[in-house]
């Protein structure tokens, strides 16, 4: 005979709303990306750089004169079939494959921390890890540089009409003294500062690491923006050097680059390290 007297039925969890939270915050997540290092370490870098460039400085000089003499032939053969209104953007996209060239500058940097000297036929025949992946990162970069020289013509077709380049020495007479020059250096220098940004985040790390890690181009270039990211202070520090520097090297018909080009490309490798130290990714 089944009694009159039954058990209550069990509460329910929404009875009691103080017993088991409607929403329960997801645990804290270490971001191994951020380092929270000071702006001012970006200084330190340079200064780690300047200390690779001074030891055994002769394959850092001769890669710098190199990268020279290129430039300057670059340069020349621009004025020499008229198209020198590509001037300022092949300028500016230098700092879009300015890394992939320094490989040779990381290989030194990379040698001296295992204590071994660096010939200038190693810094200029170069065996990256991932070597297919940076035929790839070249391909992209180069893509990219194409694409910002292209903004920069439709930006004075859009301002100046579809009309000859003027030529060096008119271009910064109009420039800096009419009105729709002036709108071009304003909308022209918003416009190359975002693909300058762009450029340096994906790029500034991802050559490195393909030169150190057994990665892809697309993973590499999207570690290098997550690195940047999640390190802005530091970072933009280290980015306005960079600025700083090829502005120099400009005022000094590039001959600056003889001596920035190694300083800057020994310093960016101390920057990838202090980034992603060596134990905290597969060889």
């Amino acid at each position: 005979m089944l009694s009159d007297h039954t058990a209550p039925p069990p509460p329910e969890a929404s009875d009691n709303p103080g017993l088991i939270p409607d929403v329960v915050p997801p645990l804290p997540v270490e971001n191994r990306m951020a380092r929270d290092l000071p702006w001012q370490t970006a200084g330190q870098w340079l200064n780690l750089g300047w200390s690779d460039l001074r030891t055994n400085p002769l394959p850092s000089l001769i890669y710098g004169f190199g990268v020279f003499l290129t430039s300057a032939l670059v340069v020349w053969l621009l004025y020499r079939f008229r198209l020198d209104y590509a001037l300022f953007p092949a300028l500016a996209g230098f700092l879009v494959i300015g890394p992939l060239v320094a490989n040779g500058l990381y290989i030194k940097s990379r040698n001296l921390e295992a204590g071994r000297r660096t010939s200038i036929g190693e810094m200029v025949f170069v065996k990256p890890r991932s070597t297919v992946s940076t035929f790839f990162m070249g391909v992209i970069l180069l893509l990219l540089f194409l694409l910002w020289n292209r903004a920069a013509v439709l930006l004075w077709a859009l301002f100046f009409g579809v009309q000859p380049f003027p030529g060096m020495d008119e271009i910064v007479q109009t420039l800096f003294t009419t009105p729709r020059g002036l709108s071009l250096l304003l909308v022209g220098g918003a416009v190359g500062a975002l693909f300058a940004a762009f450029s340096f985040a994906i790029s500034v790390f991802a050559v490195p690491m393909l030169l150190d890690e057994r990665t892809d181009a697309l993973s590499a270039l999207g570690t290098s923006m997550a690195m940047v990211w999640n390190n802005r202070p530091v970072m933009i520090a280290w980015g306005a050097i960079v600025l700083t520097l090829f502005i120099l090297c400009i005022t000094t018909a590039l001959l600056g680059l003889i001596i920035v080009f190694p300083l800057l490309g020994h310093g960016t490798w101390h920057a990838y390290r202090a980034l992603r130290p060596r134990d905290e990714h597969p060889q």
